[in-house]
């Protein structure tokens, strides 16, 4: 077979170790393995820039293809093609010979052929009497055929790659387009809230990013504007329920209990009146006899929560539960879950849970049933944030000492 084959180069061109791996490979083609070659030439074009060759090198490989007499790649029929380099050039749109020469290097080094090369470094073949070739020499594709497989799931993960791209900016793009209409929409309404301190962040996120960026960077900005959007999503629905106040009777009962019971998260700054008094949302059926958790302790058990605030960073609970809340919408958990975990909890107890959820995501198949659970176990007086974050602390193996006071 023409896949038997070592040899070195003919003439001044040195033996490669690209050229013995492209040896190898011919070596390694299964006898019964074919493939269509122009199915195989798609799948290069998609795979071109992980094998690091270039368009005017694929179209030297193209015409290299044309001279194979058959559909199917295989080696019952032979993988040697043997043309001159002027033949190469009429079927490369009149490549010149030298470009030919560079090319050709290129797919030998790239591993996708194999030269072979007589002993005067002519390309020919020797036939038997009746017409099939017996041995030729010239360009093997014994190592494209043997690589053919690889070549495929590349191709499959750059076409997997360019969706998960598009999809991404489309949400990108929705997210941008959210924003920009919530901002404007608030300051026409003359809403409460710094609206032009966040539309310089929206600015900043998107002027951020290059115009041809990758799919590390486009996510990186999506994560940044999904929780912009849901930090001023909060602001609104605040806002708005503020302005009706009979439309959210779960507020109005958290009020109503404000006088009956104070929080134990009063050792860390609390959120100013400008969103719907949390004090009262907060202190809601939070026992006296539960011990305080302070916001440090939070954000040292629970780390991850920062990256879904605003600008990255928990000043004080208004952050935290704007964080939560973004989390919660992130996790699929539904507003009706949600609120009844805050009517029931409390705004921070709940926000210090969802952040706990968030350190054991991968652990956690279902957040929302997981927050419901823990919604019953306030009903029946068996939660408590302090015992939820020391039990995540334990669950780390974390050694510190705690500000937990009993």
């Amino acid at each position: 077979m023409d896949t038997d084959f070592v040899t070195t180069p003919f003439g001044r061109r040195p033996m490669t170790p690209a050229m013995l791996t492209g040896q190898s490979k011919a070596r390694d083609v299964d006898a019964t393995q074919s493939i269509d070659k122009w199915k195989l030439y798609r799948a290069l074009c998609e795979a071109r820039g992980r094998l690091g060759i270039s368009d005017r090198t694929l179209a030297l490989l193209n015409a290299l293809l044309s001279f194979y007499p058959k559909t199917e790649l295989s080696s019952e029929t032979g993988l040697v093609v043997f043309p001159s380099n002027q033949q190469l050039s009429l079927r490369a749109n009149g490549m010149a010979e030298q470009t030919i020469r560079r090319h050709l290097a290129l797919l030998v080094n790239a591993g996708l052929i194999a030269r072979k090369d007589s002993a005067n470094g002519k390309r020919y073949s020797r036939r038997h009497g009746d017409g099939a070739v017996r041995e030729a020499f010239g360009f093997s594709l014994a190592p494209l055929l043997a690589r053919s497989c690889e070549i495929e799931a590349m191709a499959r993960d750059v076409i997997a790659e360019r969706i998960h791209l598009q999809n991404v900016r489309e949400s990108l793009t929705i997210c941008r387009r959210d924003i920009a209409k919530f901002i404007a929409m608030a300051e026409t309404e003359k809403a409460p809230g710094a609206w032009r301190d966040h539309y310089a962040t929206f600015r900043d996120i998107i002027d951020g990013i290059p115009r041809n960026p990758d799919i590390a960077i486009v996510t990186a900005a999506l994560h940044d504007l999904r929780a912009l959007r849901g930090l001023i999503i909060n602001m609104l629905e605040n806002w708005r329920d503020s302005q009706n106040p009979s439309a959210n009777p779960s507020q109005n009962e958290r009020h109503i209990q404000k006088s009956e019971s104070h929080s134990s998260f009063d050792s860390e700054p609390e959120p100013t009146s400008n969103i719907a008094d949390h004090r009262g949302e907060e202190s809601a059926a939070v026992s006296t006899r539960e011990p305080a958790v302070t916001l440090s302790l939070v954000l040292t058990v629970c780390p991850a929560i920062a990256d879904y605030a605003p600008a990255q960073a928990i000043r004080d609970w208004r952050d935290l539960a704007a964080a939560a809340n973004v989390v919660g919408r992130m996790f699929g958990i539904s507003p009706s879950a949600y609120q009844a975990a805050c009517a029931t909890m409390g705004i921070i107890p709940t926000a210090v849970a969802v952040s706990c959820i968030l350190e054991r995501s991968e652990h956690i198949q279902s957040p929302g049933g997981y927050l419901r659970h823990l919604t019953r176990q306030s009903q029946a007086g068996s939660f408590s944030a302090a015992q939820m974050l020391m039990g995540l602390m334990k669950t780390r193996g974390e050694t510190e000492t705690t500000r937990v006071r009993h």
